[in-house]
């Protein structure tokens, strides 16, 4: 063997072992396909997704399905191939890692996040649901912690409900906090709570704020939360996360507590958040979800105001893609739909 061709034979066995190194590293990227879709008037590992106690129900047609995205893993890396057949795959999607994971943060953070994302829409959703369905819903004041060395600390509980501060009606986080920083450092706060159901009066000596040595403070932090007539369920679990099955279980509800099933036999899917005034917002994922829900036979998509263009611009898989910027429009829509299926709604198109 010559020198020139031992020389172009170590280089091309260089080039190779580059490449395939290159092959093996991970790229700042994740992928994003279809995830499972649940029936939300259905059940899910045996029990029934939403359960409502002490109200009257009304039977139901069909199904109302929430979907979901399957991202990679914040643990896990994407490699160069899988994100280049991920591209090519018109049901997946690649996009920086960023965008999902911000930098540091853990598989067991994300997790959490999502958890906690997911809890407060199932709460929402039965806010918002209730108060279309013509019950009333109460939006309370909460304990959300309490320091352990504070003023506060043994007389109040975490998720107390703050009713009065020296006998003025709470009304919101922001007054609850006006209320009591506005009091003079060293004087006891007579605070009105109700604990599990039961009426309780709290006394508290206020101490100063290292904030503003002038104003008061009792040691807890505040949140908002809503008082329901009856007790609801969501037996979905931890297993899915985020805020997007909002308008699910929403319309879900809302068909539980009213006669005439909205989805006359059908198969209805759907993404966006909702909060407890019914506004429906924009979610991340919409060609994945569309893509899941066909799997799954839907032949109607709720598709939030927000993510109409990008829902248009991609395959509707033979599904008609309804436009929902609120509750009401979804219900509305599902009405008309289930009295005639040519009937006119908004969509995306």
């Amino acid at each position: 063997m010559t020198r020139r061709t031992s020389t172009l034979a170590a280089a091309g066995l260089l080039v190779v072992t580059l490449f395939a190194v290159a092959m093996l590293l991970p790229v700042p990227y994740v992928t994003m396909r279809p995830g499972p879709t649940v029936d939300a008037l259905g059940e899910y590992e045996g029990k029934p997704v939403l359960e409502i106690e002490d109200a009257k129900t009304y039977p139901t047609d069909g199904e109302i399905r929430l979907t979901t995205v399957s991202v990679t893993r914040a643990d896990s890396r994407v490699s160069l191939p899988q994100a280049f057949i991920a591209y090519f795959n018109p049901k997946e999607a690649v996009v920086p890692r960023d965008l999902i994971y911000p930098e540091g943060q853990t598989a067991e953070e994300s997790k959490q996040e999502n958890a906690v994302q997911m809890q407060s829409s199932q709460l929402t959703s039965e806010a918002a649901a209730l108060t279309e369905a013509g019950y009333e819903v109460e939006s309370v004041v909460t304990v959300a912690s309490v320091a352990a060395d504070g003023p506060s600390a043994g007389k109040l509980e975490v998720d107390d409900v703050l009713v009065s501060v020296d006998g003025e009606k709470v009304t919101g986080t922001e007054q609850a906090v006006t209320l009591v920083s506005s009091q003079e450092p060293g004087s006891v706060i007579t605070l009105d709570v109700r604990r599990d159901g039961k009426a309780q009066t709290v006394k508290v000596t206020s101490e100063k704020s290292p904030d503003d040595p002038t104003k008061a403070r009792i040691g807890v932090s505040l949140g908002s939360d809503v008082e329901l007539p009856f007790p609801i369920s969501n037996n979905l679990g931890e297993s899915i996360g985020g805020p997007s099955a909002g308008l699910v279980f929403a319309l879900s509800l809302y068909d539980m507590l009213t006669p005439g099933a909205l989805t006359d036999g059908k198969t209805i899917a759907g993404t966006g958040s909702i909060d407890a005034a019914g506004t429906v917002g924009p979610i991340g994922g919409v060609q994945q979800k569309l893509a899941g829900a066909a799997d799954a036979g839907a032949t109607v998509f709720m598709v939030p105001d927000g993510n109409c263009e990008e829902a248009a611009a991609s395959d509707d898989f033979g599904m008609r893609l309804v436009r929902v910027a609120t509750l009401d429009d979804a219900i509305n829509a599902l009405e008309k739909l289930s009295d005639d299926p040519k009937a006119t709604v908004p969509t995306c198109s």
